[in-house]
């Protein structure tokens, strides 16, 4: 059947007759002739043209079977009054009391979606942090179409990193893990996930950039330097892999940008992630090192517009350095001498330009190892040791230092 269009023929460009009859033979009878010159010999067989098969295709189908969707379910107690006891104790927990288990008070399941990735065959699945957090129940979906039960190994938000496990009475399929430390700018980039709930949706593009501070995007509160992509990256495929051209993870994806300058994604590189992952494994949870001191990066002109406007009653020197911008108390830093307004020049005996760099350094040394400071202080140059502690017991010493109870429930010492 020759479906009819829907307007009139124009005549031929080549055309020139008045005859738009006589065009119209021309134009039948040209296109009879390359008709006939398209017919095959007889006895040639005929052969349809050979499509190489996409890469995509390929990495898709190595790494597509290992990759979930995964179900979270929390309870969560909505439409209660605040507080009406006009900040007297008593009345305070009597209006609490009564409002927490009365009518006006109700729970509600919360349902959410994410993605995760088999990693190893004993079912554990990398995901993010924030797909599983604070969940009452997980539940993974496998492609074949199972839906199995999840249980958190562990989580880290720091890292925004998390450990699944599911039992399977059958082999599951597992992803081959790639080399963070090898992707360069340009590659490809394949991510893997389950976008608003679409299921096995695989989308392109190319590594973007690497070694993204997460600070730089304005999210303070997590430790990661991120791989950037222009591979489409949407809420439901946090937890997914981002692969390369080989089907190989190289990253968990984490974060999209949104608003303004849209069409950003940001994966955690694997190398990252299969170390917190191994922890999180062994331990259930993850030591950040810290030693309790706020920074921001100095350069010699930012310091010579401090030193001509500032009357604070201290210079800073006109070099690159970190500046230290306040101090935790009773923090490592603190007990080590560092005070507001101290310039760290290096740590280790490295030269360091800019937090991240120190924060590298900090990490490295570890909880409980000991890092010496090249510290610019009042003038002069001295050298200062700092032990980091754990991420979790600053914390808890900061919270304690401020409600007053610091010496009632802490040790001094780390």
């Amino acid at each position: 059947m020759i479906m009819a269009l829907p307007f009139p023929l124009p005549p031929a460009p080549w055309c020139r007759s008045s005859s738009l009859l006589g065009c119209r033979a021309g134009v039948l009878a040209l296109s009879l002739g390359l008709g006939s010159l398209a017919v095959p010999p007889t006895g040639v067989a005929q052969r349809e043209p050979a499509i190489p098969e996409s890469f995509v295709t390929e990495a898709a189908r190595r790494a597509g079977p290992a990759v979930v969707r995964i179900d979270t379910m929390r309870t969560v107690t909505v439409g209660r009054l605040p507080s009406q006891g006009l900040g007297h104790p008593f009345f305070d927990q009597f209006f609490d009391q009564f409002f927490e288990n009365g009518p006006s008070s109700r729970q509600r399941t919360q349902r959410e979606q994410g993605t995760g990735v088999i990693f190893a065959e004993e079912g554990l699945i990398l995901t993010n942090a924030h797909v599983v957090e604070r969940s009452d129940q997980v539940e993974v979906r496998l492609t074949d179409g199972r839906t199995l039960a999840g249980t958190v190994v562990g989580l880290d938000s720091v890292t925004d990193l998390a450990v699944v496990r599911v039992a399977s009475p059958t082999p599951l399929p597992v992803a081959p893990l790639g080399d963070s430390d090898a992707v360069e700018v340009g590659d490809w980039a394949i991510a893997v996930g389950n976008p608003f709930g679409l299921d096995n949706t695989v989308t392109m593009g190319i590594i973007s950039n690497l070694n993204r501070n997460i600070s730089k995007l304005g999210i303070t509160n997590k430790r990661l330097e991120l791989i950037q992509t222009d591979a489409a990256i949407n809420p439901g495929n946090s937890g997914g892999p981002l692969l390369n051209a080989a089907g190989e993870v190289i990253g968990i994806n984490t974060l999209v940008r949104s608003g303004p300058g849209a069409g950003l994604g940001f994966a955690i590189p694997i190398n990252r992630a299969r170390s917190i992952a191994e922890e999180l494994i062994r331990t259930g949870k993850v030591s950040h090192a810290m030693v309790g001191i706020g920074l921001r990066p100095l350069t010699p002109e930012l310091a010579r517009e401090f030193n001509r406007n500032s009357d604070r009653g201290f210079r800073l020197p006109e070099r690159q350095g970190v500046l230290v911008a306040n101090v935790l108390p009773l923090s490592p830093a603190e007990q080590a001498g560092l005070r507001t307004g101290d310039v760290i020049l290096a740590a280790g005996g490295t030269k360091v330009t800019n937090p991240e760099e120190l924060l590298k350094a900090v990490e490295a040394a570890g909880v409980g190892g000991r890092l010496r400071l090249d510290v610019w202080q009042q003038g002069r140059e001295r050298q200062v040791t700092v032990v980091p502690v754990d991420m979790a017991v600053l914390q808890q010493r900061n919270r304690a230092v401020e409600d007053g109870t610091y010496w009632r429930r802490i040790p001094l010492r780390p």
